[in-house]
């Protein structure tokens, strides 16, 4: 079976949804087999070997994503490859969303710079992006020169220096470098922080537990603990990104407990920011982590993303998609009661009856009574003649300063129902009305 869950064919590696299945890695892997011990009543492995530890993390990284080398040191973190793939996955999903072209897909060609604070020794997650993604270009950042040392090497020895540069940092130098790294924007921000406050922190942490950690932890001082532990490490991100603001689109971060990621949400609330997303990164029944991204810009992730995996309430951003029930009406009906509706108001508006689908954006909100008593005045003074979004047209190129776009959306017709997804805006109650006038729409009686 498949250590990867199953996804629509997008050509993307899909999120680690299950336990790893030692047996079927021990089929495609023979260093992996030649650790694992059996015998007719139980199958074990001692995770509690830094050795086995280290060989399942090669053997995934090179069944999984044809990375086919890894030197750690013995007093570095071995990081688990599941729930640091569904990070990256979780990211690339961001990106894929969040894009000008509306597309909700991946696009093979576009080019994509990230950044990864806390390399580590691994480089884990520039390799995995980097394998992942060809156009993507991540660079890395350590306070540590001995784990940036074997980072580098590991770089090299998978033929990846090109995508990934690696440089070393102070504790004291801005969090985001762009300056030193010089750069002037940044597609994403990605930091897996360590987690606790101090030692007194982390042994608190294994003793409230039932059972003693799976796996042996090798990580050192610097990688375990920080002032404020993942908590304070994520706001210092925080109080940069407020001056950086869309010079990265997005912001994310890797926390050890849920009561880290409510903290961090409400710290987002209390500076107004709206457009944020959160995650459950479980891969199987064993680890939890938890991820949060934001983002000053307006482009709103797709739902799923927004709000991926199993979590509480208190942390959900504001649905971006609506769903309009209409019991017992075809997609034909549907599509057509749409395009009618959406052709009487002062949007750009794309529709392909094809597919069922359209886009719309609009400056500002035309569909209440106020503006539509407002574009009936303003008609009759001008002597009936309107001139609409949609015919202008689309952008003839001509070098016109953009108008901005106060809500976008995609719509979509089918049988029974049409959904309603939010793909731009910085105010959620004016989709909210958006959906309100288009669900009257499509109930109204003829």
């Amino acid at each position: 079976m498949s250590q990867l869950s199953q996804t629509p064919a997008t050509n993307q590696k899909p999120y680690y949804a299950q336990d790893v299945d030692f047996e079927d890695l021990a089929k495609r892997d023979p260093d992996w087999a030649a650790i694992c011990k059996t015998s007719k009543q139980t199958k074990w492995i001692d995770f509690q070997d830094p050795k086995i530890l280290l060989q399942l993390t090669k053997s995934l990284l090179k069944c999984d994503f044809n990375l086919t080398s890894l030197d750690l040191p013995d007093d570095r973190l071995c990081p688990p490859v599941p729930v640091r793939w569904n990070y990256v996955r979780w990211i690339q999903d961001l990106l894929d969303t969040t894009s000008d072209s509306y597309s909700d897909r991946y696009d093979a060609a576009r080019q994509v710079v990230g950044l990864d604070i806390g390399v580590g020794a691994s480089a884990i997650y520039p390799l995995l992006a980097a394998s992942t993604r060809t156009e993507w270009r991540i660079a890395g950042t350590d306070v540590d020169q001995h784990s940036l040392d074997y980072a580098r090497q590991n770089v090299e020895s998978n033929g990846l220096s090109k995508q990934i540069k690696l440089a070393l940092t102070t504790t004291d130098a801005p969090i985001i470098p762009m300056e030193a790294l010089r750069l002037e924007e940044l597609d994403f921000v990605m930091t897996n922080p360590p987690f606790y406050t101090s030692e007194a922190d982390m042994q608190a942490s294994y003793n409230g537990k039932n059972m003693a950690p799976s796996a042996v932890c090798t990580g050192s001082v610097n990688e375990m603990i920080c002032p404020g532990g993942d908590v304070g490490f994520v706001l210092r991100i925080l109080e940069q990104s407020l001056q950086l603001r869309e010079k990265v689109q997005w912001y994310t971060a890797m926390l050890g407990k849920l009561s880290s990621l409510q903290q961090i949400v409400a710290k987002l609330k209390e500076h107004e920011i709206t457009n944020f997303a959160v995650t459950c990164l479980q891969a199987g029944h064993k680890t939890k982590r938890w991820g949060v991204g934001w983002s000053f810009g307006d482009l709103r992730p797709r739902i799923d993303v927004a709000r991926h995996g199993d979590l509480v309430h208190a942390v959900l951003p504001n649905p971006s998609a609506q769903t309009i029930a209409v019991p017992l009406m075809s997609t034909e009906w549907a599509g057509k009661k749409v395009d009618a509706a959406l052709k009487e108001l002062d949007v750009r508006w794309q529709w392909r009856a094809g597919s069922a689908t359209g886009v719309m954006e609009a400056t500002e909100n035309v569909w209440s009574r106020a503006a539509r008593r407002k574009k009936k005045f303003d008609g009759q003074q001008s002597g009936g003649k309107d001139v609409s979004m949609a015919d202008e047209g689309e952008d003839d190129g001509d070098g016109e300063e953009e108008v901005p776009v106060a809500l976008a959306v995609k719509i979509v017709a089918s049988d029974e129902k049409v959904e309603v997804r939010w793909l731009r805006g910085a105010d959620h109650m004016v989709f909210v009305s958006f959906c309100g006038m288009l669900k009257r729409a499509l109930t109204a009686h003829e």
